[in-house]
């Protein structure tokens, strides 16, 4: 073979494979919409990486995720959402409750979207039927809203003396409205009179008008702060009850809700689905099979309380 062939034969035999390289298609892309932070909800980011590796899919192997934070700020959910659409991503991940869901049904009709949500999202307008979605959308409701009359009703069996009930809400989440709704009906039953909040000085406020207890509404910017709300709610000296475990973990008295980080988990499960051809209208709303109930003893001695065996015997968990 010719010095000058040779030279030509190798030259081809290099470039091929960054030809091949070349061709070959790009990874699909998850847009990832989510309420709060990276570092609050790191675990559940965990969870969420562990359901899309169950369908075999995993970050920067065979899938790329785009991740967009939005710390809190709901208006600012609808043009990250928009992004993430103009991106042309395969599935869009919305976390962090109904608003950042609304938020990514209203800019596409087409991308599967796969959501969480506090609140029953039939009746928040995201699909049809928890059975039969219809439409682009699917996901999980936590049923955190649907849930307010039993916390409610498990603060009341706590403090049966109590008589005014504060309830801690973010003004800027419309969810808010319709738990407010849930938990006036039901302290009617109880004849229990409901003091909403939500200030920055909720707290100072609540203890001047006395209140006997406090309810915080589920809510991700809230749940975002659940330190700082244990601590506040020890300060005041104010028996809280919360929607998360993560809270009564951190300090806080009792909580009674379902399990988030499975949520999350199942949401990485059908985005992964999705990739591989599932359309979201044939895959059913879930729901919680199970609310955990979470008591803090250690919290209930410093308050001066004490917890009926009535109450232990239900929790899931207590704290000592």
């Amino acid at each position: 073979m010719k010095r000058r062939e040779f030279i030509s034969l190798m030259s081809v035999a290099v470039g091929w494979p960054l030809a091949v390289r070349a061709q070959q298609p790009a990874l699909p892309v998850i847009g990832f919409l989510n309420s709060r932070s990276s570092d609050v909800d790191a675990s559940f980011l965990t969870a969420f990486h562990k359901g899309l590796a169950e369908t075999g899919f995993v970050e920067g192997h065979n899938v790329t995720i785009e991740y967009r934070w939005a710390k809190g700020r709901y208006d600012q959910l609808p043009a990250m959402a928009a992004e993430l659409v103009r991106k042309s991503v395969a599935v869009l991940v919305s976390t962090g409750g109904t608003v950042a869901a609304k938020a990514a049904k209203a800019v596409t009709r087409t991308i599967p979207v796969v959501f969480t949500t506090a609140d029953d999202p039939v009746k928040v307008g995201l699909v049809d039927s928890l059975s039969r979605p219809g439409g682009n959308l699917t996901g999980i409701t936590a049923l955190f809203i649907e849930a307010a009359s039993k916390r409610l009703e498990l603060l009341h069996e706590l403090l049966p003396r109590a008589s005014t009930i504060g309830l801690l809400v973010n003004p800027t989440n419309p969810a808010t409205l319709i738990e407010s709704s849930v938990v006036q009906s039901a302290a009617r039953g109880h004849r229990v009179e409901i003091l909403s909040v939500s200030t920055d000085r909720a707290f100072e406020d609540l203890k001047q008008k006395q209140v006997d207890a406090l309810l915080i509404a589920a809510d991700p910017f809230l749940f975002a702060r659940a330190d700082q709300l244990v601590a506040l709610a020890a300060r005041q000296a104010i028996p809280t009850l919360y929607f998360r475990s993560e809270f009564a973990q951190a300090g806080g008295l009792i909580s009674f809700g379902s399990n988030f980080a499975d949520f999350f988990r199942v949401i990485g499960l059908y985005a992964g689905q999705i990739l591989r051809g599932a359309k979201p209208s044939g895959l059913p709303v879930q729901q919680p099979t199970k609310f955990e109930l979470v008591i803090n003893l250690k919290t209930a001695k410093a308050l001066g309380l004490t917890v009926p065996p009535s109450l232990l015997s239900q929790a899931d968990e207590v704290i000592e």
